[in-house]
């Protein structure tokens, strides 16, 4: 599975930090020491990030009523527990998409990583979408084109050396289905909890 290719050895609260960081700014790509601040605020979406939650609802609605969204067909796997940042807030459970992590590519119809929070019943509830691209692997398809963008909305950029100490990777959350007052491309959302967060079994190894 692509998803083993990723870890390079790193410890697992490590490597959840490094698949689910990042924010989106406008003109160029993030530097990447500029994920762990609190936003100034909440942004006016233009036409074409509102085009954006648009796609990405319509691309996750079938999501929204399920308790593993594994179970629509797709194959998400939960991979990193419930990610919480403290003051920041939270960014939930993460379910991944091994099948497309490599590709190399990006698409607003078909997320990398669905975003849940866990809810008091034991349930989940869809918070949004998280897009990921290595950069090595997105300038093999897209040589000359600069960095990766979703309607206008540029990717923040994880640039190599890096505090996790793997290769560059591009990364974009979509807070889709959760207000999110600090802004709807924002890495922590201060309306997700990971407090109901309570697993009955170990996470999947990660090789």
């Amino acid at each position: 599975m692509h998803i083993r290719r990723l870890s390079r050895a790193m410890s697992y609260p490590v490597l959840a930090l490094l698949i689910v960081t990042g924010s989106a700014i406008q003109g160029r790509a993030q530097g990447h020491d500029g994920h762990g601040g609190k936003p100034s605020g909440p942004q006016q979406l233009t036409a074409q990030q509102n085009d954006l939650m648009k796609t990405v609802r319509d691309a996750t609605v079938r999501f929204r009523n399920v308790k593993d969204p594994g179970e629509v067909g797709d194959p998400f796997a939960l991979l990193f527990g419930c990610v919480s940042g403290g003051d920041f807030g939270a960014m939930g459970l993460h379910f991944v998409r091994g099948d497309i992590l490599h590709d190399g590519d990006l698409n607003a119809n078909e997320p990398e990583i669905l975003l849940f929070e866990p809810t008091r019943n034991g349930g989940i509830s869809l918070t949004g979408a998280d897009f990921i691209v290595f950069k090595a692997e997105w300038e093999v398809k897209h040589a000359g084109e600069g960095p990766p963008s979703l309607n206008g909305q540029l990717f923040h950029l994880f640039d190599s050396p890096n505090r996790f100490g793997l290769d560059p990777f591009y990364t974009l959350h979509v807070w889709a289905w959760k207000d999110n007052p600090n802004g709807t491309f924002t890495n922590w959302n201060p309306n997700v909890s990971c407090d109901a967060f309570n697993p009955t079994t170990e996470p999947p190894a990660i090789r």
